[in-house]
């Protein structure tokens, strides 16, 4: 798995995972280059990558109608991190994806895509660009490489900065099934897509309690 910042952490979650060969490695979603290396030890290592999952995101709470409190470098990082980086992932990663003949790529979206909401304008924009993206993709690296995304709603994590836990409840009040969606709800998402949806490509798949409805 790779991280940017958080490298105790994913060493953490590595070393709990079960059965053997789990590790983590830096790969930061702004730096080509170091996804470059993280692409060629995985190559030494296991010479071909069968799931590639792109989770990296950022954002900053900026209410949308105050243009001004966005700044450029906020909209520059956001847009990288969530757009760019994506794309330079599996540009990278291609080579390896090709070499399975069977290999699947998640892009982690956002609902933010679906309603031009969320944490921010860039946020909710970046979301809708990665889905753009996942559509051409598909379409180019069929037949051998499916490419499918995964588009939760509010998660029960603190991933963005100001939102009240008050805010949160109150959205899913308001979605038909009232749950709370939780991480490993998502990541049961994400091995179903891999596991199960054999056919899917070029689509995203909500996550979201009925709350696009």
């Amino acid at each position: 798995m790779g991280y940017n910042t958080g490298r105790e952490r994913a060493e953490a979650l590595a070393s709990r995972l079960p059965g053997t060969g789990h590790f983590s490695m830096f790969l930061s979603a702004t730096d080509s280059g170091a996804i470059r290396t993280a692409a060629n030890e995985i190559e030494r290592r296991f010479e071909r990558v069968d799931v590639l999952v792109n989770s990296a995101g950022t954002t900053r709470a900026v209410p949308h109608g105050d243009l001004e409190a966005m700044d450029d470098e906020t909209f520059d990082r956001i847009l990288i991190t969530s757009v760019r980086g994506p794309f330079a992932v599996i540009r990278a990663f291609l080579p390896l994806l090709r070499r399975s003949g069977d290999a699947v790529v998640v892009n982690m979206s956002s609902f933010a895509a679906l309603r031009g909401q969320g944490s921010s304008v860039p946020y909710a924009a970046s979301k809708a660009a990665v889905d753009t993206m996942g559509e051409s993709l598909a379409r180019a690296l069929a037949p051998t490489i499916r490419v499918v995304g995964i588009v939760p709603a509010g998660v029960d994590t603190d991933f963005i900065p100001g939102r009240t836990q008050e805010g949160f409840l109150r959205d899913i009040a308001q979605s038909p099934l009232k749950t709370i969606c939780q991480p490993d709800e998502v990541a049961m998402a994400v091995l179903a897509a891999v596991t199960h949806l054999r056919l899917t490509t070029g689509s995203t798949i909500l996550v979201d309690g009925g709350s696009h409805l």
